[in-house]
């Protein structure tokens, strides 16, 4: 019998979002534990404001046929999740800029 989880951890699951530290590997531990927390807060709030915008959004266009409430859900909508795939991609960016550099 062959488990699935058997050879990973946690840090395998939850890697994707850990930035691949390239050029700031000299970074301590500490460091790169406090950025990446920083990182995992903010994604969650991100995605809390699209939440929040999907509910207000469709409350607004139902509940009650309020125009103005459905456009500033579909405003929260596209922030939070435009939010979540800008510091989703920091590590990226700042590892092709770095690269562009040197």
């Amino acid at each position: 019998m062959l488990l699935a989880a058997d050879e990973g951890d946690i840090n395998t699951i939850i890697g994707g979002i850990a930035p691949d530290w390239g050029p700031f590997g000299s970074l301590g531990n500490e460091a790169k534990v406090m950025i990446e927390v920083v990182m995992a807060v903010a994604i969650l709030i991100c995605l809390g404001i699209a939440i929040w915008g999907a509910a207000k959004q469709r409350i607004g266009a139902t509940a009650l046929r309020d125009t103005f409430s459905a456009e500033q859900g579909k405003g929260l909508i596209i922030a939070g999740l435009t939010g979540v795939f800008i510091i989703g991609s920091l590590g990226t960016l700042f590892t092709i800029v770095y690269g562009m550099a040197v």
